[in-house]
């Protein structure tokens, strides 16, 4: 079968492979105090044009959204995020396991609009009573989103504004961060997010890697230092990897000529001859997104032809009668790939 239900059903990017089997045979210090490490974070902070950063390597998505939210939010206070957040919908309470309401926004194709951001936190603080409620204590958003949609430069500055009003962190959580930069239209650059947010990660696992993710704290707004004895904050969520080594080399390996961004382009460039075919042919997308995700509404019997062919992602029931499902590209997605689904289609 076809599979185009995930980034992240192929191994690692060939360089990446290549990298591995050339250092198979060194020995290397453990828990990320090797030179390849050391390596890989020189490079993101040049290619985050910050060189104060602080870098950190985590073993996957959940646990980083874990370790990074508990780091950043006092333990009074919840995370605000939009309703449809990986957080408060695909991570199985991992935000509330660790003592944190993931306190909740309405969604706008994925994202959230920061005059709700701030209506939400001064309808908060107006209340006599707050000393008796959930705080608002962090900010999460994810670029891209879950529905594959992006936040222009602009919206990410004035969310980081209120929630830096509010005396809050603006964390955003970049798993599919290559497909974002890459993607037709984006304005966003690692510098510009560098610039705008007080921590965020570069996602290894959909984007290539074999597994891992790049956390960078950058050191100004609501949180101008990296919360204190984070390795051991790191270790506490189970996201500590001993044979760091391995993250430090795929993250040099990705940061290295450019491959991240290239790899990522070659996603969106397989998605948008997929969603092309998919207008002309009379089906319905979902939601209007450039990334590598591809939303579209279809019956059950349409859905059913295509799933006994190849897998696809099912993301919501739209109604009684139909569904919304993903078709998923990636980094390894081949023309060949693209031309058989586009015969299916």
């Amino acid at each position: 079968m076809l599979s185009f239900e995930n980034d992240y059903s192929c191994a690692a990017a060939p360089e990446i492979l290549a990298a591995l089997n050339e250092t198979q045979a060194e020995q290397f210090p453990g828990y990320g105090s090797d030179r390849l490490c050391a390596s890989a974070k020189a490079r993101i902070r040049t290619a985050c044009d910050a060189p104060d950063a602080d870098v950190w390597f985590l073993v996957g998505g959940t646990q980083t959204n874990q370790t990074v939210i508990d780091a950043i939010t006092p333990p009074y206070a919840g995370v605000i995020a939009a309703t449809s957040g990986h957080v408060n919908v695909h991570e199985a309470g991992a935000i509330e396991a660790s003592g944190h309401k993931v306190l909740t926004l309405p969604q706008h194709n994925g994202r959230i609009d920061a005059d709700e951001l701030d209506r939400y936190c001064a309808t908060f603080y107006a209340d006599a009573n707050y000393e008796h409620m959930v705080f608002p204590g962090a900010v999460y958003i994810s670029q891209c989103t879950e529905y594959g949609t992006m936040y222009a430069k602009a919206e990410l500055e004035r969310i980081a504004d209120v929630a830096h009003r509010h005396g809050m962190p603006l964390f955003v959580d970049g798993a599919r961060l290559g497909y974002a930069l890459t993607a037709k239209g984006n304005d966003v650059s690692l510098a510009d997010l560098a610039r705008i947010a007080d921590v965020f990660y570069i996602g290894g696992t959909k984007v290539g890697a074999l597994f891992g993710e790049a956390v960078v704290f950058t050191h100004h707004g609501s949180l101008s230092n990296t919360p204190r004895h984070f390795l051991t904050l790191i270790k506490q969520h189970g996201a500590l990897l001993a044979k760091g080594w391995l993250l430090g080399l795929q993250f040099d390996t990705l940061f290295t000529d450019d491959l991240y961004l290239r790899i990522a382009r070659r996603a969106n460039v397989a998605a948008e001859r997929i969603r092309e075919a998919l207008t002309d042919r009379g089906y319905t997308l979902t939601f209007d997104a450039p990334t590598n995700q591809i939303f579209i509404t279809v019956d059950k019997a349409t859905r059913a032809r295509l799933e006994s062919r190849v897998r696809l992602g099912f993301m919501e029931q739209a109604d009684a009668d139909h569904d919304v499902i993903r078709i998923c590209t990636s980094w390894s997605t081949t023309d060949e790939q693209v031309d058989q689904l586009l015969d299916l289609l």
